[in-house]
């Protein structure tokens, strides 16, 4: 039982490590000699866990999903502040987030979208995955505020989740250009002047 616990744990230490590092470097910079150096752990450990440089980033993009589907995309199921309160603070906290890094990083599956989009289908296609299951939380959101009378009713609920999602990685995008967070602001202040009633 420890072995399966410490191979558990080797595991995760690999995806956290790969996961900065895909961050900070892209796809196509991060060396896996990097990431198991980082981690102390053997070449011949890491294919233990994964058969290639591909199907690491497939489950490193899974690990950020779920990270972010449970730290940040949770507020915005919060029923304790109202719909548009919850988006608006998932802005808030992103944007504080982003801040705080000072703007290099922006968002993994933004990032791996533009960079891989076209080199793998394979991610390609679980990088949809994430963004349809993202657009689904922000539709329920936007629809309970719909039906609260926040947000404007004249659009359905799936159509301005992917134009709010949209808009927000292109923000963050452009955020991580410039160095600043005034393209945030942007996008909140337009954003929410065009959506709510």
């Amino acid at each position: 039982m420890a072995k399966v616990v410490q191979k558990e744990g080797t595991k995760q230490e690999l995806l956290e490590a790969g996961t900065k590092l895909m961050l900070e470097k892209g796809y196509s910079n991060c060396g896996l000699q990097e990431v198991l150096e980082s981690v102390g752990v053997p070449k011949g450990s890491f294919y233990y866990y994964f058969d290639s440089k591909e199907e690491f980033a497939l489950q490193i993009i899974r690990h950020f999903d779920q990270w972010y589907t449970d730290r940040i995309l949770s507020c915005l199921r919060d029923e304790s502040l109202s719909p548009l309160g919850r988006l608006k603070l998932y802005c808030q906290k992103n944007k504080q987030n982003i801040e705080e890094r000072k703007c290099t990083r922006g968002c993994l599956i933004g990032n791996l979208s533009q960079e891989m989009a076209s080199q793998s289908e394979v991610l390609r296609e679980e990088l949809e995955k994430v963004f349809q299951r993202w657009t689904d939380v922000f539709a329920a959101c936007i629809e309970a505020g719909q039906k609260s009378g926040e947000i404007r009713r004249d659009f359905d609920a799936l159509p301005l989740a992917d134009f709010f999602l949209s808009g927000w990685e292109g923000a963050v995008l452009r955020a991580k250009s410039t160095r600043s967070t005034k393209p945030i602001d942007n996008f909140m202040d337009l954003t929410f002047a065009f959506m709510t009633v």
